[in-house]
């Protein structure tokens, strides 16, 4: 059982203190009754909750894809730059919202935003083995010895190992790569350990969950439960 403001919160109609003059100006309604006391306690997963009108369509979580733009950071605030959470929809907006993982200001692609704690740290950690694909674009292109040293695992300028990675050839100057871990620049730096530059990065899947061709750069989505599911397919 929960508090009636509490749940509004999580859903993202508004601040504590917004919901709770809602709640106060018989704007909700519970299993068809008024309800004017923020302190109601019931279960959001088998009440009907009504907003001015409109049910409330209850989530514990929210999980979104976004297809990120160059430009922005990974992160919840910034000082100095515009964060991926400025291209969230207010509908979307609710308490805890994060990027699960990031991507580097000007990496494009897959980026996974949740409220879901738990699901976040099991995305991203190195342990779960869940591989994330990227395009590059190079100034070289790739040869055996670079798809060997992925494989064996790229030791970094400052001596740290990374894991095992894959690395394939897409054309004379591009190729895919895929890691399991996300250390900061962590694919521009296996890649100047191969001597090559990357020109353009972009983040194309993760686990077994590709990137919407039909979203359009900027926007997000939520994901639906089998594309969830997909992103931990294979592990």
């Amino acid at each position: 059982m929960e508090r009636l403001d509490k749940i509004l919160v999580s859903q993202g109609i508004g601040s504590r203190k917004e919901v709770q003059k809602l709640i106060r100006s018989k704007s909700v309604t519970v299993n068809s009754e008024l309800v004017t006391k923020p302190e109601t306690k019931l279960d959001p997963d088998e009440a009907e909750i009504c907003v001015k009108g409109r049910r409330l369509s209850f989530k514990k979580h929210i999980y979104l894809m976004l297809h990120k733009p160059s430009g922005y950071v990974s992160a919840t605030e910034d000082n100095l730059s515009a964060t991926v959470m400025e291209l969230v929809p207010k509908e979307f907006m609710r308490k805890g919202l994060a990027p699960a993982g990031r991507l580097d200001k000007d990496t494009e692609g897959l980026l996974i935003l949740t409220d879901d704690g738990d699901f976040a740290h099991r995305l991203i950690s190195p342990k779960s083995k869940v591989y994330k694909r990227y395009y590059a674009e190079l100034d070289f292109g790739i040869t055996e010895d670079d798809v060997r040293k992925f494989r064996e695992g790229i030791e970094l300028d400052n001596g740290e190992k990374c894991l095992s990675a894959r690395l394939e050839k897409a054309g004379e100057t591009s190729a895919f790569a895929e890691i399991c871990e996300g250390k900061f620049h962590q694919i521009k730096k296996m890649f100047a350990a191969c001597s090559k530059k990357v020109l353009y990065l972009k983040r194309v899947s993760i686990g077994g969950l590709k990137l919407d061709g039909n979203l359009p750069k900027g926007e997000c989505r939520e994901l639906t439960k089998t594309e969830k599911d997909a992103l931990f397919i294979g592990i």
